[in-house]
């Protein structure tokens, strides 16, 4: 699955390019996240979800596992739930369980890179 990064003020942002995370993609959108997670030093993690429309529970579980894998000092955030996807961690519940942004902190919308 392709993935741009950013590290900066330590905060690890990681976007999405594809507009899906599903049963077809939940496995390599794992292994991808995981690869940028651990070569990172960031304390928290905001993956950006701006891009996509459609998660499935396979994508949706894919998710918790990224939060699960990461260190328990690091936190796995959330930015820029589109609608359906807001509405399936609503639906869930997952929507406590993680820290969710309207959108990106300042300064880390730009200048991200091709990691993928």
């Amino acid at each position: 699955m392709e993935l741009v990064a950013q590290e900066s003020g330590g905060i690890l942002v990681i976007r999405a390019m594809k507009d899906r995370i599903d049963a077809a993609s939940a496995i390599q959108f794992k292994d991808r996240m995981r690869e940028l997670t651990v070569n990172s030093t960031a304390p928290r993690v905001v993956f950006d979800m701006s891009n996509i429309a459609f998660l499935d529970s396979s994508g949706l579980g894919a998710v918790v596992a990224v939060l699960k894998a990461l260190s328990p000092d690091r936190k796995l955030e959330l930015s820029g739930l589109t609608g359906t996807v807001q509405k399936v961690f609503r639906l869930t519940r997952m929507d406590s369980i993680f820290i969710i942004h309207d959108a990106l902190p300042n300064g880390l919308h730009t200048g991200l890179r091709h990691a993928g």
